[in-house]
C-alpha cells in the first residue's frame, strides 16, 4: 500500500487524504436447496480528498493501475480549483496514535471452503425436513484500511468477518429471513441459526388477526439493531445543537431510563472496533448514553473545531444487557408479542426521536408465560427514548455483525400504530 500511496502522493495540492480499502472475499451462493454460485477476489477502493486553501475536491477509483492512480490525482486537483471555498473545511488530521485492536481472527482467515459448504449443508437439510425452499449467501471477508495525511496522520486496520444470510420460504406464503454475522468463525453457530430461522417460519403459520395498539413487547436481538440503530443518526452534536434532534440541550441528562445504555468500547470480547475513521478521528472508548443518561454526541472534525470540542465517532456499537431469559420476559408481564424483526423503517420526526416501521418474519403472541399463536404484522409509531424509558428486562447480549452486540428487550406498551393483512 505504501507504493500506492507513493504515487499518490505525488500531488501538489496544499493538503490531501488519502486511503486505500481492499477486500478478499469468498462467498458461496445457495438458492433452491442447492449451492448455485461462488466467487472470490480482491476489491480495491482508493480515494484521494485535496485542497487548496479550503477548496476542496475529491475522486475515487477501483485499481492500482499507475496511469488511473495519476488521473485521480488530476481529477481531484482539477475539482479543488474549480469549487467554491467549503466553509467548514478543517486541515487534514494530524499524526496520532492509533489504539491497538483485535480485529482479525485466525480461524476465519484460515476458513476453508469445506467450513463454508457445511454451513450450507445443514440448512439445506433442515429447509428439506421443513418441505421448504433455502436461499442465501456465506461469506468470508479479510478486509484492510490505509489512511495518510499530509499532516502526519497514518493509519492501518485489518478485519475478518464470517457471515451467512439464509431466507426459507415455502414458496406459497411463507418466507423468513436470518443474517448474523462474526469475526471468529468459531463463535458462528448454525444449529442456534437454524433454531430461530424455523421460530420464525413457524410463527407464520396461519396468524390470528390482532388490533393496532399498546403491547408488551420481546424484541430478539435483531429486532433491537434495527430499531435502535436510529438513534446513530439522530446521535449527532451538530444537528442537536442546531436544535434538529430530540438530543438538543440533552446531554447530561436521563432521557433513556436507567435499564438503558450504548457505549463504544475497543477491547470488548468477540466485538470489532474501528481504531480510525475516514476523516482520522482515533476512536476511543465512549459511553455515549450510561443508565439512560446521554453523555456524548458524535462529533466530526470540522464541527469539534468550532465548538472547540474533541471530536468523536461511533467505532462499534453495544447495548447493555442483562441475564433474563425469553421465558422469564413472558412471565414478567400477563400477555404481549414476540417480536423477530423490523423492516421499511422510516424517520418520522427528528425532533421527537420518532420513527415508524413494520414487524416482519412472524409474531408470537403470549399470554401466561406461555406462547399462545402467531399474529398478523403491525405497524409501529414509537418515540425510540420512551421506548427505552419503557425496557422491563434485558436478555444475553448477542453479536449481529463483528461490531455490533445488542440483548433481547422487554418493553412495555410498544406503540402500534395500525395492522395488516398479512
Amino acid at each position: 500500500m505504501m507504493k500506492e500511496f507513493r504515487k499518490a502522493a505525488n500531488c501538489n495540492a496544499d493538503d490531501f487524504s488519502f486511503f486505500i480499502y481492499r477486500s478478499d472475499e469468498q462467498a458461496t451462493r445457495y438458492a433452491q436447496n442447492m449451492v448455485t454460485q461462488n466467487m472470490s477476489g480482491v476489491k480495491y477502493t482508493i480515494r484521494l480528498s485535496v485542497a487548496y486553501e479550503n477548496r476542496t475536491g475529491s475522486a475515487r477509483i477501483n485499481t492500482l493501475d499507475e496511469s488511473e492512480l495519476k488521473k485521480m490525482i488530476e481529477t481531484a486537483q482539477t475539482i479543488a480549483k474549480l469549487n467554491k471555498p467549503d466553509p467548514e473545511y478543517v486541515p487534514s488530521a494530524k499524526k496520532a496514535k492509533i489504539p491497538k485492536v483485535g480485529n482479525v481472527s485466525d480461524n476465519t482467515a484460515k476458513a476453508s471452503m469445506k467450513e463454508m459448504i457445511s454451513v450450507i449443508d445443514a440448512v439445506v437439510k433442515n429447509a428439506e425436513k421443513k418441505k421448504a425452499f433455502i436461499s442465501g449467501l456465506v461469506t468470508k471477508t479479510i478486509t484492510d484500511f490505509y489512511m495518510k495525511t499530509k499532516n502526519g496522520f497514518e493509519g492501518f486496520d485489518s478485519s475478518s468477518e464470517f457471515g451467512n444470510s439464509m431466507t426459507m420460504a415455502d414458496n406459497k406464503s411463507k418466507e423468513t429471513k436470518v443474517s448474523r454475522s462474526v469475526m471468529d468463525i468459531k463463535d458462528y453457530s448454525v444449529k442456534k441459526e437454524i433454531a430461530l430461522l424455523n421460530s420464525q417460519f413457524d410463527a407464520l403459520t396461519t396468524p390470528k388477526k390482532i388490533e393496532a395498539g399498546k403491547y408488551n413487547v420481546i424484541l430478539r436481538p435483531q429486532a433491537v439493531l434495527n430499531f435502535f440503530e436510529f438513534l446513530l443518526y439522530f446521535s449527532d452534536r451538530k444537528i442537536a445543537d442546531y436544535g434538529i434532534s430530540a438530543m438538543s440541550g440533552q446531554l447530561g441528562k436521563n432521557m433513556f431510563g436507567k435499564n438503558f445504555s450504548l457505549l463504544t468500547k475497543l477491547d470488548e470480547k468477540g466485538v470489532t472496533a474501528q481504531p480510525f475513521s475516514a476523516d482520522g478521528i482515533v476512536a476511543k472508548n465512549i459511553d455515549w448514553i450510561k443508565n439512560g443518561v446521554l453523555n456524548a454526541l458524535n462529533t466530526d472534525r470540522s464541527y469539534a473545531a468550532k465548538i472547540k470540542a474533541d471530536p468523536s465517532f461511533i467505532s462499534n456499537i453495544i447495548i447493555r444487557g442483562g441475564k433474563a431469559t425469553e421465558e422469564e420476559m413472558m412471565k414478567k408481564v400477563k400477555n404481549g408479542l414476540l417480536i423477530n424483526n423490523f423492516w421499511y423503517i422510516r424517520t418520522v420526526s427528528m425532533r421527537k426521536n420518532e420513527i415508524t416501521g413494520l414487524t416482519r418474519d412472524g409474531i408470537y403472541y403470549f399470554e401466561n408465560g406461555k406462547i399462545k399463536h402467531s399474529v398478523n404484522n403491525l405497524r409501529f409509531n414509537q418515540v425510540i427514548h420512551e421506548a427505552a424509558k419503557n425496557i422491563l428486562m434485558l436478555g444475553k447480549e448477542e453479536n449481529m455483525t463483528p461490531s455490533v452486540k445488542v440483548p433481547t428487550m422487554l418493553i412495555k406498551d410498544f406503540n402500534f400504530a395500525d395492522t395488516t393483512t398479512f
